[in-house]
């Protein structure tokens, strides 16, 4: 969604459900709710997803203030952010990939998901943005960015591209597109089974010549040093790369802690994002602020 467009609510009712791998479920959502959805048609874009305190209940969908979502008018513990897999707009039907595991609200209702249960969704927001003329990209993930990152694929089908997914282990790998400009890596770890292996990976891939991008998206403090490593090492302008935190290891606790924070300090955390600068020098600044603090 670009600035210059409006935010739209929506109700999704599921219309299929199936497990596609050992911590992955695919969750296909239709109905009329749906009438009126946009596509941005890029493939990392995301979504907030509002689930039903009841999973056999209907959420009332959230208010709509100055292109952005409500947020007072509803229980935010119940919201969750996810990319879209897929939107197949002659059915009407927008795909999203869960990981499942124990516990978490939207982990805990994809496990049980079934037809005719009602969620409520907001239009899509997109992060991918390579400069003009590409000539390759990386795509690097670990589990919860695969969905994105295979869509990112099958999207940008004439760009070289490698692609670097971290999972737990072999039986968490999916099916990837084939084709002749498309070099594919699987490394198994991290995903809070193991360490990530991320930072190292993306500090080790070759530069090809040419106008490239580098996207990568994992567990956020992961991300800080591969973001380091782009931005403050290999000097690479903000339109030359994307990492994307998609998730925070042991997040109730980061979450307690966050909370335990006086307001001072949290006052001054929001701060930072008043101050002058670009938007790549105040996410420096914040992420340094949160390392600080143990976040």
């Amino acid at each position: 969604m670009s600035a210059t467009e409006t935010m739209t609510v929506h109700h999704a009712e599921v219309v299929a459900a199936s497990d596609l791998s050992a911590g992955m479920r695919r969750v296909v959502f239709g109905g009329e709710g749906l009438a009126g959805y946009r596509t941005t048609g890029v493939g990392d874009e995301y979504i907030r997803l509002l689930f039903p305190v009841d999973p056999a209940g209907r959420p009332d969908l959230p208010g709509v203030i100055d292109g952005n979502l409500d947020y007072g008018s509803i229980d935010t513990d119940q919201l969750r952010t996810y990319t879209v897999r897929d939107w197949n707009a002659d059915l009407g039907h927008l795909t999203v990939d869960f990981v499942v595991h124990e516990g978490g609200v939207a982990a805990t209702w994809a496990r049980q998901a079934a037809p005719g249960q009602v969620i409520g969704l907001n239009s899509p927001t997109s992060l991918y943005a390579p400069p003009e003329g590409l000539d390759w990209q990386v795509l690097v993930a670990d589990y919860a960015g695969l969905p994105a990152a295979v869509r990112l694929v099958e999207t940008t089908p004439d760009v070289r591209t490698r692609l670097v997914l971290e999972v737990p282990d072999a039986s968490f790998e999916l099916p990837v597109p084939e084709r002749a400009n498309l070099d594919v890596v699987w490394i198994h770890g991290g995903n809070g089974h193991a360490p990530s292996r991320l930072e190292e990976v993306v500090r080790s891939l070759p530069r090809p010549e040419g106008v490239g991008y580098v996207w990568v998206a994992g567990e956020s403090k992961v991300l800080r040093g591969v973001r380091k490593y782009l931005r403050q090492e290999l000097r690479l302008p903000a339109t030359s790369y994307k990492t994307v935190g998609y998730w925070i290891e042991d997040a109730e606790r980061w979450r307690e802690r966050y909370d335990a924070l006086d307001d001072a300090t949290r006052a001054t955390l929001d701060a930072i994002w008043e101050q002058e600068g670009s938007e790549e020098e105040l996410e420096d600044r914040y992420e340094a602020r949160l390392a600080e603090l143990g976040l």
